[in-house]
């Protein structure tokens, strides 16, 4: 009777022992929590604007406009500048007019070939003069303006203008 039961505690061994030796199963991996984009209202006499603005994607030229916003250094500024670069194509420029007394220390460029950011309909640039030279001055794109972007034709030079962000509201 020893042996009987010996002999069914191990056939129960047996065919137990694949499941017993199999990995735990792994919990699906969690979702990756990703922190909404910062967004800034922009009070205008045509109503206001908003802007959602990629730190991750473009964190120093976002960092940049969200200090001027932070100091206060947009604050009694406008929209001064309007230029159409063909038909439904151009750009709207605000910002600093470079006053010497708003303006911050210039940063470095992001490409748009860095970035993977492009130049499409609401898209928002810092304006510049040579590559590292943005300050407080920016645009927004109205119409897709690919030819802004870096490497294009008719960019100043092959460094195209970095966006930043992109107007969601206004």
């Amino acid at each position: 009777m020893i042996r009987r039961s010996v002999l069914g505690l191990a056939a129960a061994l047996l065919i137990a022992a694949p499941a017993l030796a199999q990995e735990p199963a792994l919990a699906a991996p969690a979702p990756v929590q990703t922190q909404p984009l910062p967004r800034v209202h922009l009070e205008t006499s045509a109503g206001p604007i908003v802007i959602e603005v990629e730190i991750e994607k473009a964190p120093i030229t976002a960092a940049n406009f969200l200090k001027y916003v932070d100091e206060q250094r947009f604050d009694g500024t406008s929209f001064y500048r309007a230029m159409q670069a063909a038909p439904n194509q151009g750009l709207i420029q605000g910002g600093t007019n470079n006053d010497p007394a708003r303006i911050l220390a210039p940063i470095a460029h992001e490409a748009t070939t860095v970035t993977g950011l492009s130049h499409v309909d609401g898209a928002v640039s810092m304006a510049r003069y040579d590559p590292g030279t943005a300050t407080g001055d920016f645009f927004v794109s109205v119409g897709s303006t690919p030819s802004y972007d870096a490497g294009r034709s008719f960019s100043i030079d092959a460094y195209g203008f970095a966006v930043f962000g992109r107007v969601i509201e206004g």
